[in-house]
């Protein structure tokens, strides 16, 4: 029997989530970070700033920022003096963070294309291991886990960022409403583009919830796990340490 998985609402064989998924990327790297102001209205910004503290990179730690093509995250913690190696499977939202980074004057990054289930660097490697908005992508999530914890030295610490299910009733509808029918039309507004935005919308509602996401960290062997639930949990940092 096939390995079945999820992309958006349907399953697919897992063989071929991780060229579906590229494939979206790929359509939107271009116009990432307007979509992100346009769905979030801007608060995406304020997460990420939120996330970054909460990581608290300090200088000279070696940091991958996995799932992090355009940089968002990376030139956050490079402000604070951590040394960050960029990784992402998708080349074009790669090429996107780079481009980004040498019109900043941004230099010292290390970016490196990189499948989260199968990473090539040494074990016990960094000292703190950061996903935004990345690991509902993936296609074993348990996997990308082990290797998040195989990569990071003892002592080390993973961080998560993530879109989930909000609590709060009220909310709740309006934000169903807003991703299934707005998002996928802003998708189609502004980058043209109304098949890659629905995906996203659904992979929202596939993923997790919180309590069973972090289970899921603490069984890849992370101590010490936490939630922290932004909108009610419709974001939420993850977070868990190496012990």
């Amino acid at each position: 029997m096939s390995d079945q998985v999820s992309f958006g609402y349907k399953d697919v064989d897992a063989s071929e989530k991780t060229a579906l998924v590229g494939e979206v990327f790929s359509n939107v790297a271009a116009k990432y970070d307007i979509m992100n102001d346009a769905m979030s209205g801007g608060m995406h910004r304020l997460w990420k700033d939120r996330f970054v503290r909460r990581v608290k990179p300090q200088p000279g730690e070696a940091i991958l920022d996995m799932a992090g093509g355009t940089g968002d995250i990376a030139f956050r913690m490079a402000a604070r003096g951590a040394d960050v190696t960029v990784s992402d499977i998708n080349q074009e939202m790669l090429d996107v963070g780079v481009e980004r980074a040498m019109k900043r004057g941004i230099d010292g990054l290390v970016w490196s294309r990189q499948n989260a289930e199968e990473l090539s660097f040494s074990s016990r490697t960094f000292d703190a291991y950061t996903i935004a908005f990345g690991i509902r992508n993936v296609t074993h999530i348990d996997r990308a886990l082990a290797e998040a914890h195989r990569v990071l030295k003892h002592g080390g610490r993973f961080f998560c960022l993530e879109f989930s299910t909000t609590q709060w009733p009220g909310f709740k509808d309006v934000y169903d409403l807003y991703s299934h029918r707005l998002m996928p039309k802003l998708g189609k507004l502004i980058a043209g583009d109304e098949e890659s935005y629905r995906y996203l919308a659904e992979s929202i509602r596939r993923f997790p919830r919180m309590p069973e996401f972090e289970g899921m960290i603490r069984a890849a062997g992370f101590t010490r796990t936490k939630v922290e639930p932004i909108l009610g949990g419709a974001v939420a940092i993850h977070s868990g340490w190496k012990l």
